[in-house]
């Protein structure tokens, strides 16, 4: 449930505050995004994002930030706060929430995705303190007051929050660009800003991701123009791919159909919710009359209403492979023909280059109508080296922390402050775990550091995929498993079955006889060795096989494959 916060306003008077800001999260990495401001104690935690993993975290669903220290300081924690409704903002709450129940606090949509993330996580709503806040709200903590204004991003409901403090404010802008032509709820509101800086700045946490591009965001009206045209050539229907996460450019495509008088489809996998939520709350305008659920229409996959927009929606790898079923008419809705027009409107982001790559080729097999937006008419949704030297100009910070960012970012965006008069000692970088202090308003100590660690979810797992684990995954991907398996008899010690050689992602055993054959004497060997003993040693003789297969493997391979050896003795 949600609990609308009101305005209390005891306040407390403090001459001096000591002051902490440190990042869990988000600094020299793309994702995993939380920042904790502490004052006199009292810790503020500034989003709760997830990473998704590399290509060498085999098996990895996701990474999260180490909550250890908030949860050996729970008592400390007056809550968390939420910039807005991305993943790598938002992605890591159910796990906090598992260790540390803490308030959460946040817009409208943002708490909305985040109850239906607890829900999918299988959590009780009602068992948590999930507050909807507005704009205008001010919360108070004692001495410390929390304030929001709203900032322009990809998804509604954007804000950056503020921490007022007797030394300053500190204000974490989060994801932001500057968009004249912004309409409604994805409007920055200057004002605030405004007042904001006439209270006095002490230290601003700005985006980094984009501070290498010169100049401001683009944000100006190519795309639209990109895809008005291909709606007018197409005589099909009309398959476009898009981030669920993206809804302003979601609603670029709906108000298009709409014009076209196209009915439309939304289908997708798990992120699809983002957008049934942002529909239900009134985030993303759809007429109920346009909209087409494709499960109650043919159960044959006859989907060939040439008057059909199909938004092919998801999170980093999902709408590429929704793309790809339907390709190979895999899909249980759409096969893509000829006659179809296929829009990509989804940039590969890092990491996925060559799955966007191959999802392209293969359109193009089909035989339909592709359209792959440039990227320069894909405006980003984060703020470009201009657009950080206005926040700058605006806010007047005394001091200037880059977050959210891999360090070459941290950087550029450190030295897009020196262009605007910021001396050095005024620029804040760090790494995750490193906290600096302020007292009296200035910077006084950036010594401590917080021991911090990489926190990998695997299913329903958290933190218990180690380097040991991801060796072994590593190993079974480049090189296979080989499993030698052998029963014995409990009173004679003779071997009744096998020795079976069992070879998965190693070597077929059908054109590599002598190499089996090899295998098979080397174990009867072995176990020959050990069972002459009046007590058989099952950890050496299991410890020897290990070894000595895995010589004879290598010797004749030069591959590694992980061995298990299973050796068991039967009453006969």
């Amino acid at each position: 449930m949600f609990h609308t916060v009101g305005n209390d306003k005891n306040v407390a008077s403090v001459v001096e505050q000591k002051i902490k800001v440190f990042a869990l999260g988000g600094l020299d990495e793309n994702g995993k995004n939380l920042y904790v401001v502490e004052v006199n104690g009292k810790i503020f935690i500034l989003d709760a994002g997830l990473k998704y993993p590399t290509e060498d975290l085999l098996g990895v669903d996701a990474v999260i930030p180490d909550f250890n220290y908030l949860k050996e300081n729970a008592s400390r924690i007056q809550g968390v706060f939420l910039s807005h409704g991305h993943e790598d903002h938002i992605g890591a709450i159910p796990q906090l929430l598992s260790i540390i129940n803490v308030p959460v606090y946040g817009m409208r949509l943002t708490m909305a995705l985040v109850e239906d993330s607890l829900t999918e996580n299988g959590l009780d709503i009602k068992k948590y303190k999930l507050y909807k806040v507005r704009e205008n709200n001010e919360l108070f903590f004692g001495d410390v007051k929390v304030t929001f204004f709203k900032t322009t991003h990809s998804i509604p409901d954007s804000v950056a929050i503020c921490i007022h403090t007797t030394d300053g404010v500190i204000v974490y802008t989060s994801d932001f660009t500057f968009d004249q032509n912004a309409k409604g709820r994805y409007q920055t509101n200057y004002g605030r800003m405004s007042e904001i800086a006439k209270e006095g700045v002490l230290c601003l946490l700005s985006e980094s991701l984009n501070a290498e591009k010169p100049g401001f965001t683009s944000t100006g009206n190519s795309l639209q123009c990109e895809l008005d045209e291909a709606f007018s050539r197409a005589n099909g229907r009309i398959i476009c791919s898009l981030y669920s996460s993206d809804l302003h450019r979601i609603q670029l495509v709906i108000d298009l159909a709409i014009q076209y008088k196209r009915k439309i489809a939304i289908i997708g996998r798990k992120m699809q919710r983002v957008v049934d939520i942002a529909v239900k709350l009134g985030y993303l305008r759809i007429p109920k009359s346009m909209l087409m659920n494709l499960l109650y229409i043919d159960e044959k996959n006859d989907n060939n209403f040439s008057n059909l927009v199909v938004l092919a929606t998801g999170n980093r790898y999902e709408p590429f492979n929704s793309l790809i079923r339907m390709a190979k008419h895999q899909d249980r809705l759409i096969h893509i023909e000829k006659s179809d027009t296929v829009i990509v409107a989804t940039p590969p982001i890092p990491g996925n280059e060559v799955k966007a790559a191959r999802t392209i080729d293969m359109l193009y097999r089909t035989g339909a109508k592709v359209c792959v937006i440039n990227k320069n008419l894909l405006p980003s949704s984060h703020a470009s080296s201009e657009d950080l030297k206005l926040m700058m100009n605006l806010l007047k910070p005394q001091y200037v922390m880059p977050v959210i960012g891999e360090y070459r970012n941290l950087v550029a965006h450190a030295k897009v402050a020196e262009q605007i008069g910021y001396r050095s000692e005024n620029i804040i970088l760090l790494d995750n775990g490193d906290v600096v202090e302020f007292q009296q308003g200035e910077l006084v100590n950036h010594t401590e550091h917080i021991q911090i660690d990489q926190v990998l979810v695997d299913g329903l797992g958290v933190g218990d995929i180690g380097s040991v684990v991801l060796r072994d995954r590593q190993l079974m991907a480049n090189d296979g498993i080989i499993v030698v398996i052998a029963n014995l008899n409990k009173n004679t010690k003779e071997i009744v079955a096998g020795p079976q050689i069992v070879s998965k992602g190693f070597v077929y055993e059908k054109g590599n006889e002598e190499l089996y054959q090899l295998l098979d004497e080397l174990v009867r060997e072995i176990i020959g060795k050990f069972v002459t003993e009046q007590y058989v040693n099952w950890q050496g003789l299991r410890q020897e096989l290990r070894d000595k297969v895995g010589k004879l493997l290598f010797n004749k391979t030069k591959r590694k494959p992980i061995i298990i050896p299973i050796v068991e003795e039967f009453n006969l």
